[in-house]
């Protein structure tokens, strides 16, 4: 699968930041890490913390799938409002999830400042707006539940998001005290860099064609026809997971998203704040560390990869009048656009833990919006199952649930 379009704004960026060899032996281990994206980056990094022999490969090079192509905001909130994520898993799991998903943007930020990565993280608010008058009501439901569970929201009148923001065609919105920023792919390769100084063995153009499950461990062969022995394996491949996994559990589509450079002082107000908004499918925008502006969404139902990219033109050019309608006075000119596959599950929360059709394995599948702290989250849900021990989270990301 094609998970991104040609020249995603933040490889363009970086470049080619390190490389890596290709297996060509055969190998034993205690762990091993499929995807070298951001999650299997987190995942391995926990790994070694804890002590594990630990070994990572990737069919690419590394970070250039789903990674390249993020836009890297971090938000707590979930694609799915807490107040119908309630009514799905009841307010006790509801209220947990937000809350992790709050807390791992503080201790992303911690591995950011362990291992002294300069990748742009930084800590920010989130806005989310209601794109028209007749979802206030659905929105201010959001912001007493966001309320009565204790996290750090504030309402904003239409009035008051102008005269902050600057922002048109916004009716109404919740502040929200919590989100965060940074260049993914610029950290993936850092925290893995650090982790490789410490004994983490990586390995990309590196493709699995056949895999032996067994309750003992499992034998993965490469298109090479290398083998690697594995206690167990943690697969955090994203939506190519699909390919692997044929329960029908995630709904795949393409989004769009451009960069580029405003000509106008005021948009410097959102320099703090990430942006998304109640459209279906949602508008989301926030500023690069460069001072950019990043806006994407025109999601589509499909992920034929020349039919996503036939599009992007078109994208550019709709994302572009977006902008402009939301800030008028902005002189916006795109650089960057492109395009990338995204998931949604029926109750915005990931897919993490065992699998019953895949013996001494295991999956960190962070789904949707804010994918990457569920990433982190990830990595601690499966160091404790690791460990022989239940996390209080494990439940609601179960398979089949």
């Amino acid at each position: 699968m094609d998970l991104t379009s040609n020249e995603p704004f933040w490889l363009v960026k970086n470049g080619l930041l390190a490389s890596y060899p290709s297996l060509r032996e055969d190998l034993e281990t205690e762990i091993l890490i499929v995807g070298g994206g951001i999650t299997g980056s987190l995942m391995a990094h926990q790994c070694m913390k804890d002590g594990y022999k630990t070994v990572l490969i990737d069919r690419r090079e590394i970070a250039n799938g789903s990674t390249s192509a993020t836009t890297s905001m971090l938000q707590y909130e979930i694609d799915v409002p807490l107040f119908e994520l309630t009514n799905m898993i009841g307010e006790k799991g509801a209220r947990a999830n937000y809350w992790a998903c709050s807390e791992s943007i503080d201790q992303l930020g911690d591995i950011v400042k362990t291992i002294k990565s300069n990748c742009g993280f930084n800590k920010k608010k989130s806005l989310y707006y209601a794109a028209f008058k007749k979802d206030l009501p659905m929105l201010q439901k959001e912001f007493e539940a966001r309320k009565a569970a204790g996290l750090p929201v504030t309402w904003l009148t239409k009035e008051q998001i102008q005269k902050k923001y600057n922002l048109e065609k916004a009716f109404g919105g919740i502040l929200s005290a919590h989100g965060g920023s940074l260049d993914a792919f610029k950290f993936t390769h850092d925290l893995l860099e650090y982790d490789h100084k410490k004994g983490l063995k990586i390995f990309d153009k590196t493709n699995i064609k056949n895999a032996v499950y067994k309750k003992n461990g499992v034998i993965l062969t490469t298109e090479y026809s290398n083998s690697i022995k594995a206690k167990n394996v943690i697969y955090c491949n994203g939506y190519e997971s699909t390919e692997l996994i044929k329960d029908k559990f995630v709904k795949l589509l393409s989004t769009y998203a451009i960069v580029g450079e405003c000509f106008d002082k005021k948009p410097k107000l959102l320099s703090d704040t990430l942006f998304w908004n109640t459209s279906d499918p949602y508008l989301y925008m926030r500023t690069t560390d460069d001072h950019r502006i990043l806006i994407g969404g025109e999601d589509e139902d499909f992920v034929d990869d020349d039919k996503r990219d036939a599009l992007i033109n078109e994208k550019q050019v709709a994302l572009t009048k977006k902008l402009k309608r939301l800030l008028p006075e902005s002189n916006f000119r795109a650089d960057f656009a492109w395009a990338g596959t995204f998931g949604e599950t029926k109750d915005g929360l990931p897919y993490i833990g065992a699998h019953p059709n895949f013996p001494s394995s295991y999956f960190v599948l962070g789904f949707g919006g804010n994918g990457i702290t569920f990433s982190v989250i990830g990595a601690q849900v499966i160091a404790t199952v690791l460990m022989g021990k239940k996390h209080p989270l494990q439940e609601y990301y179960r398979f089949r649930r």
